[in-house]
């Protein structure tokens, strides 16, 4: 087989993997639910294109190709921290095809060009062309015009490369954030040196030489792009070939015993395992870190500035920080255990004992966010009240709500290998529903009662709610074990199929 040959076998490959998956029926409603999000994105940055071009047509001091690139900046930031929601890398995807006689060169290539030639980089054209349309055409014509966007999205094609090497790099080794943040805040100096005005006049120059074709500046673009792909080509290699080899793994020279959790009898055993699942798992790491990392920024934001001070703003984010740590890994109780949940039926008692332990576990990260946010009591932002309802509430009826994907999660997520193909995604339509829940109807149900009742009573009917709940854990915990005692044969099924 030539190269092109090889490049057109290969995208076959990934275009049937979805079908092929062992859990395609729960992807396709979780595709449903990812398409309709694709679409209200796509209708939003049709609506941003319309303001921003209606701005640019009555501004006097700059052009509309100026604008736009201007705020390419921002435009870059965002779609670099969208993409850890929507694109993943290639790494995994080649492991199967280094056992068969093909170029293994060819073979990450062919995936790396999949992952820039993907339609999700195609979405910011519903941001471009439009205010292209209205802003650009009749300045400076067709050709001038299409010029301007082949460049915007020379820039995204960069950014999807730029966002590949970070990714695997963070993958690796959590210190690697600090490339990317070293890289934005040089992108970003002329905003800090100086203010706005200068920013956005040291960026218009981009426009007038990517809109007019200014053959250095595409030079230098193009430049950028091949050097970050025979990078990516390189880095994406060697950890493919350390993956697969081994090479890197490290021996563990102690182990911890957690002797203080002895006393919790068989709870304490599996507090252990949880905290030494996190411990010694690249993924469920990464998902502890993601969170805790997430809690931190946000419990500082809203802490110590005013971006988050309207009356919506301020009950939703109070929730969101509260939450934030079950959204993401408790959502998917069970996901993990189900790489070795055949150990675990020898005796059926333990996964009631299981999931008792991650609720203690999880109310006790409840804690990292009640001290992250107490500051905001002494600067009168929230009350004592406020916190202590919130993180009852949380840990009662959010946290019951959770858990039921015991139940439902039928798929095993791989404890330190990425799942990184299109048949292999980690969630479920509901784990989808369940987050989306588990976010809002608070928000909503502190807006009715606030409605109905002064401040402060609704934060004790939250209180008393949420203690309810955890006084009574036990019952809520038994009818879960009951329930995914009922359909065990199913799932486990259902796991080993995914493993």
């Amino acid at each position: 087989m030539n190269r092109f040959q090889i490049y057109r076998a290969l995208y076959k490959h990934n275009k049937l993997r979805s079908r092929r998956s062992p859990i395609y029926d729960q992807n396709m409603v979780a595709k449903i639910f990812v398409g309709i999000a694709t679409a209200t994105t796509i209708l939003y940055l049709v609506f941003l294109a319309i303001i921003l071009a209606l701005g640019a047509n009555n501004s006097s001091w700059m052009e509309g190709y100026e604008l736009m690139f201007s705020i390419m900046p921002f435009i870059l930031v965002a779609d670099f921290l969208f993409r850890f929601v929507a694109q993943q890398t290639p790494t995994q995807l080649i492991h199967p095809y280094l056992l068969l006689p093909m170029p293994k060169n060819t073979c990450i290539e062919s995936f790396v060009i999949f992952s820039i030639l993907n339609w999700g980089n195609a979405t910011w054209l519903a941001l471009f062309v439009p205010y292209a349309i209205m802003s650009v055409l009749f300045q400076t014509g067709i050709l001038c015009t299409l010029s301007f966007l082949i460049a915007l999205q020379l820039f995204i094609f960069l950014n999807s490369l730029w966002y590949m090497l970070c990714r695997t790099l963070i993958n690796s080794k959590i210190l690697w954030w600090a490339l990317p943040l070293a890289v934005y805040a040089i992108v970003f100096l002329p905003l800090i040196l100086k203010d706005f005005g200068y920013f956005f006049e040291f960026y218009a120059h981009l426009g007038e030489w990517f809109t007019y074709g200014n053959p250095l500046a595409y030079l230098a673009l193009l430049a950028a792009i091949a050097l970050l792909f025979f990078i990516n080509l390189k880095v994406q290699g060697h950890f493919i070939y350390n993956e697969v080899t081994g090479q890197g793994a490290k021996k563990m020279k102690t182990v911890t015993t957690f002797n203080f959790l002895n006393r919790f009898g068989e709870t304490g055993e599996y507090l252990k395992l949880e905290v030494k699942s996190i411990m010694r798992n690249k993924n469920v790491r990464n998902s502890f870190i993601m969170g805790t990392v997430l809690t931190c920024f946000l419990s500082l934001i809203i802490a110590y500035t005013d971006l988050y001070s309207d009356s919506f703003s301020t009950k939703f984010w109070l929730v969101y920080v509260f939450v934030l740590y079950g959204a993401i890994t408790l959502i998917r109780v069970m996901s993990y255990e189900g790489n070795y949940l055949d150990g675990l039926m020898v005796h059926k008692e333990n996964i009631l004992v299981l999931l008792r332990a991650k609720y203690f576990f999880y109310i006790f990260l409840l804690a990292l966010p009640f001290l992250l946010m107490l500051p905001t009591v002494f600067m009168g932002k929230y009350s004592l009240l406020n916190l202590l309802s919130v993180a009852a509430f949380t840990a009662g009826p959010v946290f019951c709500l959770l858990m039921q994907m015991a139940v439902y999660n039928r798929q095993a997520t791989p404890l330190n290998t990425k799942m990184v193909s299109k048949g292999s995604v980690e969630t479920n339509w509901m784990q989808v529903v369940f987050e989306l829940v588990a976010m809002f109807v608070p928000v909503v149900f502190i807006s009715v009662l606030m409605a109905l009742f002064s401040e402060t009573v609704t934060y004790i009917i939250l209180l008393v709610i949420g203690l309810v709940f955890v006084i009574f854990h036990e019952f809520w915990l038994r009818n879960i074990y009951k329930r995914f005692m009922t359909r065990r044969y199913v799932n486990m099924d259902s796991f080993r199929a995914c493993r």
